[in-house]
Order: structure tokens, then C-alpha cells, then sequence
């Protein structure tokens, strides 16, 4: 058994779990931890919590220490030069006329990389702008470009629902979302109520889809004409969840129906 610990990188940015040894680290504490950019600073969010190894998908580093009074400072120092990098970065843009919007920039903690992180909605040749960034900043340059539902992970909001974005808080990867999963939960196709921030489709449709994809099982489908008894029934509405649906009978009343648990 092993015990590992949620930190974040920023305010706004999703948990990462890592082993950890020292057992009197609290949320709230500052460490540092290796990523595979390099030696990078977090925070602690979270308790400190028993893990078995073998259980775990993926593998774990483990934190490389609490971080001192001196490596907050010089964390502090980081983000100041990763801003004014950023700015500088906005003025060869016009240079070098590309089309890309800058979302963010930022070092390692030793500075041996800096990132920057930019959308646009075509490919970039970015070489050029690449070069004179490492001939002023002495130190590797990477140049990322995100797509749309990136973006809005990186730059963070509230969803409909009136929480966190999902993908700014614990989402690693981009799971395939389609049109037909709004329609299997009976929505709306009003892109304003089916799109998230980002402008895609919601990521929490896809959550769902197996619940609705259960609860569908021996539903008739909206329009379809079924016989019961020696009665011609149309349907006319499908409740998923509660595994009802609305029939009109040929005399033009409507009545409900229901499908049986064990269906």
C-alpha cells in the first residue's frame, strides 16, 4: 500500500495525483514535482489518501520535496519572466504576421523550457518565431497549439450546470462526444443548449449516454405504430428515464405506457 496526494500547477488547472512519502504534507503546502516538461512548482490539493499500486492504471512520480521559502520566490520570479515572455511573444507575432492567439506561457522551475501555448484555427510554420524567442531567452522554446476544447480548458469557466468546467478540473483526455447522444437523451439540438464553452458538444453527454442507452432497451421509437390488442397505437413521446411512452389511439385520445422492469 502506498499513499499519494492531488496537487495542481495553477489556480484554475485540473489535479494531478503523485506518490508521496512524507506523510505531514497538508493541502495548501507547496512542493515541487518532476513532469515530464521537467522539475516543475504545485500546490497541494488534496488529503493524503491510500492507494494499492496494482489497482492504478497509470504510473505515478512521486513528489521530489516540500518546496522551501527560497524555491517560492524563485517561482514567483518564473511567472513574472514567463509574463513578460508572453508579451514579447505578442509583439513578433505582428513580426512575423501569424495568425495565433496566445493563451499562455510558462517555465519550468529551473527554466530550462519555456512553453507557450497558442490557438489557431490553421497550421502554423512557427519556426522562424521559435528561433528568435531561444536566441533571447537562452533556453528551450516549445510552441503548442491547442484546439478549441483545449482552450477552454486552459482558460477555465463555468458551465451551464454552474460548475467548473470539467475538463479545467479533472478531465485528461478528449473524449468522443456525438450528435447522437443528445438525441438518445431526447434534448433540444439548439447548439446554445447542447455546446459547451469551447463550442463543442457537451462533454457530459457523453457521461450519460450509457444510462440512456440502458434505459431505451424495448422502447418504441417516437412515430412508430404498434399493435395492442386489436388497436392500431401511434407513439407520440418517449420518457427514457422512467421507461414510459405516449400512445394516440385511433379515437384521438392519449394514454401512457409502460415497459416492464424485467423487459
Amino acid at each position: 500500500m502506498k499513499h499519494i496526494v492531488g496537487v495542481s500547477f495553477t489556480d484554475n488547472d485540473r489535479i494531478t495525483y503523485y506518490y508521496i512519502d512524507n506523510n505531514k504534507i497538508k493541502p495548501g503546502y507547496n512542493v515541487l514535482v518532476r513532469t515530464d516538461r521537467g522539475l516543475e512548482f504545485a500546490k497541494v490539493k488534496t488529503d493524503i489518501h491510500p492507494i494499492d499500486p496494482d489497482k492504478l492504471s497509470v504510473k505515478l512520480n512521486t513528489i521530489e520535496r516540500v518546496a522551501s521559502k527560497e524555491d517560492f520566490y524563485i517561482n514567483k520570479e518564473n511567472i513574472k519572466l514567463a509574463k513578460e515572455a508572453f508579451k514579447k511573444c505578442e509583439q513578433l507575432l505582428k513580426k512575423y504576421k501569424l495568425e495565433m492567439k496566445l493563451i499562455d506561457a510558462s517555465y519550468t522551475f529551473d527554466r530550462d523550457q519555456l512553453m507557450i501555448k497558442f490557438y489557431s484555427d490553421v497550421r502554423i510554420d512557427f519556426r522562424d518565431l521559435a528561433k528568435e524567442l531561444a536566441s533571447i531567452y537562452k533556453t528551450r522554446i516549445e510552441l503548442r497549439q491547442i484546439g478549441v476544447r483545449d482552450k477552454a480548458k486552459e482558460i477555465g469557466g463555468y458551465g451551464s450546470c454552474g460548475q467548473p468546467l470539467c475538463c479545467s478540473r479533472y478531465l485528461n483526455d478528449f473524449e468522443s462526444v456525438s450528435i447522437a447522444m443528445a438525441k438518445n437523451q431526447n434534448l433540444s439540438l439548439n447548439p446554445s443548449k447542447i455546446n459547451g464553452l469551447c463550442g463543442r458538444l457537451l462533454c457530459c453527454l457523453k457521461y450519460e449516454d450509457e444510462c440512456y442507452k440502458n434505459c431505451q432497451k424495448k422502447l418504441p421509437n417516437v412515430g412508430k405504430e404498434i399493435n395492442i390488442g386489436n388497436e392500431t397505437r401511434k407513439v407520440i413521446s418517449v420518457d427514457v428515464l422512467n421507461r414510459k411512452y405516449k400512445v394516440l389511439l385511433p379515437n384521438g385520445n392519449i394514454i401512457e405506457e409502460k415497459v416492464s422492469e424485467d423487459a
